[in-house]
């Protein structure tokens, strides 16, 4: 594989760099940012050999000053590090599955080798906490929002869909960063462990996975069995924490099906706004129309559309689920009457239903 260009040549860490020292100047004044800037200095000459110049610039520090010159380097460390983060997804086909495969199949081993290898794995990603983290998440959620508008200003755009400047937008972000409170003032509770889990659940796995699956379906020629599955020793995890209880594990178990019953609930009432398809011009699916016909969506103006109404009973369905495990109705309401569903299963089956029919007529 090849190596990767040293951290002093990547573009992305001298564009953040540079706006961080222009959020520097501009909140802090002109005499912090050169302060910071010939602390930076003096540090690459004793890297390369001048001692002695570093202590020198950091004695004359104010107290003040010091605790800002430390958030400079911070920031600059998880500006640094976010861009060596994009630096590996961009990096072509090294990190890509099907070059994976071809490099693989170069060494002997076939895609049908690596296919029977997936029947049979299991990859359990678990995620954990420690009662002292001080990470807060108001700076991981900057830090995200800088790293989605890095990539918008990857694809091309100037301007956000909001309408903003990509680049200000960085700014902006940047900005927060430097204002905002690094660490934590009290230790974490376990539902608030519980709750930061979730924000990587709602936020990346349940968003990023199918995409995952449809890509390793492309290159190996057929869908691998699900051999992912998404661990967690949060709220569960009695190492001696004597605030996990019996009632922890119920809260963590129960908001996590929560918020996959939330994503599948939007994902389902998107998937509804989008196949407006009337039978009026395509010829029905039978086990669309009695899917349809189950859900009980009596809408006149929906009459024509077999999709839309066989979705609806299926948000019902979830709807009703999300009510029976969690206690609380579905964040966004339905008027069809449904029982939950037995298991994911039986989720499954309806979406398969909607799927088989799209891919008969070409659909995907």
């Amino acid at each position: 594989m090849p190596t990767p260009p040293p951290i002093s040549q990547n573009p992305d860490i001298r564009f953040l760099g540079k706006l961080l020292g222009d959020v520097i100047r501009a909140y802090g004044g002109e005499a912090l940012y050169r302060r910071i800037e010939y602390i930076r200095a003096s540090s690459v000459d004793r890297h390369r050999g001048a001692a002695g110049v570093v202590e020198t610039g950091l004695g004359v520090l104010s107290l003040d000053d010091t605790l800002a010159f430390v958030r400079g380097f911070m920031l600059f460390s998880m500006l640094a590090n976010l861009a060596e983060d994009r630096q590996d997804l961009l990096s072509g086909s090294e990190t890509d599955f099907a070059g994976a495969l071809d490099r693989l199949e170069s060494d002997g081993v076939s895609r049908a080798k690596v296919a029977a290898m997936l029947e049979g794995a299991l990859i359990v990603p678990v995620l954990t906490a420690h009662p002292t983290e001080v990470r807060r998440k108001s700076m991981i959620d900057h830090r995200n929002r800088i790293a989605e508008l890095m990539r918008l200003r990857d694809e091309g755009l100037e301007e956000t869909p909001e309408g903003d400047r990509i680049d200000d937008s960085i700014i902006r972000q940047i900005a927060l960063l430097w204002q905002t409170r690094a660490l934590r003032h009290e230790r974490l509770y376990v539902a608030d462990e519980v709750e930061n889990a979730l924000s990587y659940l709602r936020e990346i796995f349940l968003p990023t996975l199918p995409g995952l699956y449809a890509r390793w379906e492309r290159a190996l020629g057929s869908r691998p069995r699900s051999f992912l599955r998404l661990g967690s020793w949060i709220g569960g995890d009695r190492d001696g924490n004597p605030n996990v209880t019996a009632q922890s594990l119920e809260l963590a178990l129960a908001r996590s099906a929560e918020t996959a019953l939330v994503h599948y609930l939007e994902a389902v009432h998107g998937l509804g706004a989008e196949l407006s398809i009337s039978s009026e011009l395509a010829e029905p699916d039978a086990d669309v129309e009695a899917l349809a016909e189950a859900g009980g969506d009596a809408t006149p103006h929906r009459g024509d559309e077999p999709y839309r109404r066989a979705l609806a009973g299926i948000y019902a369905r979830l709807a009703a689920t999300h009510q029976a495990l969690t206690g609380k109705p579905a964040p966004r309401p339905t008027r069809l009457a449904a029982e939950p569903y037995e298991g994911p299963r039986a989720l499954q089956s309806d979406l398969r239903t909607i799927a088989r029919a799209l891919a008969a007529r070409g659909g995907e």
